[in-house]
């Protein structure tokens, strides 16, 4: 059996700080008086609600990705990007929570590291179903 720790961590970071994303959003919900199910009411609130819905959006993305990279080319390289991935995020986090203008970087980031996975992954399978008759 071929071991993936480090993507393992990694994907526990991912949640760990998408678990942060959660907690943020229930603590603004009391400061703000924003009460469930309402998402709107206070800008504060609502630029940390989207930066949890934002980062639910990509998760199912960035996590099969990061695998599927770590399966068919490098674990280390796909940890490491997933890292990034991770600092993206945090920092489209912590941006978008001070100024809703500020979250392009961090997203940027993210987006990129995502895209890597993504798509050095699809050129992988591709090529060994190629090199392989399928």
């Amino acid at each position: 059996m071929q071991s993936h720790t480090l993507v393992a961590i990694v994907t526990i970071l991912a949640l760990v700080l998408y678990f942060v994303m959660g907690l943020r959003v229930g603590q603004a919900r009391t400061k703000y008086g924003v009460v469930a199910p309402a998402i709107t009411g206070n800008a504060d609130f609502e630029r940390l609600y989207r930066v949890q819905a934002n980062t639910l959006e990509w998760l199912p993305i960035f996590l099969p990705a990061m695998w599927l990279f770590a399966l068919y080319w490098d674990e280390r390289v796909a940890a490491g990007l997933g890292v990034v991935w991770i600092v993206g995020r945090f920092l489209y986090m912590t941006s978008y929570a001070r100024q809703a203008s500020a979250r392009g970087p961090g997203f940027g980031i993210q987006a990129l590291a995502t895209g890597v996975l993504l798509f050095g992954a699809l050129g992988r399978i591709i090529w060994i179903a190629v090199q392989h008759g399928a």
